[in-house]
């Protein structure tokens, strides 16, 4: 262990190695991690953080968990990487799995939740092909991912700023306001892109009236409804998806981030509606559905459904819940909402931020 008062020397010397060699994209934490323990970070100090970032939204299993690392160490002894060329019976048992559990139809295996992203597009473009459908929207104020078709998607200008021109025919609805979906869905539309909550832009949960109106349309005009599952899904809300709280089932899912028991696994899910409408050759991936990562992600599943966490989840979450509501009772002047659901909380406040994450940085919760 690394003794108190050399904490700082390490992290000057860790800070000026990376901005040496790297592109300077993100804004790190004041510390360094040694190791994870269940909901922990340890710092090479032996100090310890509860980790309510979970790897932004990653790590639901916490840090350790001893059926996901006994599945990488098993798969890693048989082989790390095949190409796709190759029938790969963990992939395969990771498909069967999920398709059982969400009931839908097909399925494909990427690395990332912006890859499930673009190849969920992807599908959507080629399914109204001839259809005459050209128009895709997302949401204003969400987030699907950093690549450019995903990116086309995300409205916030902080991250579209400078990468102009975005993929044309994409727009973007007023989330949670009927009105502006009544104008902007017609016969043009091809797909419509949802978080059910919005992670990235403030734990917003879609309203009942709007997922309503949505399912509606849909059977009005015929187009796609694609739920965007890469934070809310895989059991954060207490449902396996958050669009289950609605009783809907959309046409297309993406998920990824906790899938993988964090290592890099993604994919897009597809009802019998386009089950059809990918042939051999027109999408691909040399390392989506790695086959350690799809090992870790079966065992993220056994773990899930054979120790009752979706429930747990929704017992914690109220609990968590109520007390935050009642923080914000007590403290009007600084808590404006409690919003989410299930163990996907988040509170909007009042006023800066800042002063608040640094103190809770002090008290080691992250």
């Amino acid at each position: 262990m690394i003794q108190k008062g050399t904490e700082n020397a390490i992290m000057n010397f860790l800070a000026a190695r990376e901005s040496k060699f790297f592109f300077p994209t993100y804004k790190r934490l004041p510390f360094e991690v040694d190791h994870g323990e269940g909901a922990y970070l340890v710092t090479p100090e032996g100090d310890r953080y509860l980790d309510c970032f979970t790897g932004l939204g990653v790590n639901i299993l916490g840090y350790g968990n001893q059926r996901i690392l006994q599945a990488i160490a098993q798969q890693s002894r048989r082989y790390l990487h095949l190409s796709n060329l190759f029938l790969q019976e963990t992939q395969i048992a990771l498909a069967e799995k999920l398709l059982q559990v969400t009931g839908y139809a097909k399925i494909f295996l990427t690395n990332s939740g912006t890859e499930a992203i673009e190849g969920a597009l992807k599908l959507v473009r080629k399914w109204s092909k001839n259809n005459g459908k050209t128009m895709i929207f997302g949401m204003t104020n969400g987030f699907s991912g950093r690549t450019m078709g995903a990116l086309s998607l995300t409205e916030r200008q902080k991250y579209r700023e400078g990468f102009e021109p975005f993929i044309p025919n994409i727009d973007h609805i007023q989330f949670n306001d009927v009105a502006d979906l009544r104008e902007k869905i017609g016969e043009s539309t091809a797909a419509v892109f949802l978080e059910f909550i919005q992670g990235e832009g403030g734990i917003h949960v879609v309203s009942e009236e709007f997922v309503h109106e949505l399912f509606k349309l849909r059977e009005q005009f015929g187009f796609l409804v694609v739920a965007d599952e890469i934070q809310s899904g895989i059991g954060r809300t207490g449902k396996f998806f958050a669009f289950e709280h609605y009783g809907v089932h959309p046409d297309v899912v993406t998920i990824a981030k906790p899938i993988g028991g964090g290592l890099p696994l993604g994919a897009f899910l597809g009802a019998d509606r386009v089950a059809d409408v990918f042939s051999t050759g027109v999408h691909g991936t040399t390392f989506g559905g790695n086959p350690v990562a799809c090992a870790a992600g079966i065992a993220v599943l056994e773990e899930l459904f054979e120790n009752g966490l979706l429930q747990h989840v929704q017992t914690v979450g109220n609990v968590l819940q109520s007390g935050f509501q009642r923080l914000a009772e007590k403290y009007p002047q600084i808590i404006r909402e409690v919003r989410g659901r299930g163990l996907m909380l988040g509170i909007d406040c009042c006023m800066n931020c800042s002063p608040l994450v640094e103190e809770m940085l002090k008290r080691r919760i992250l």
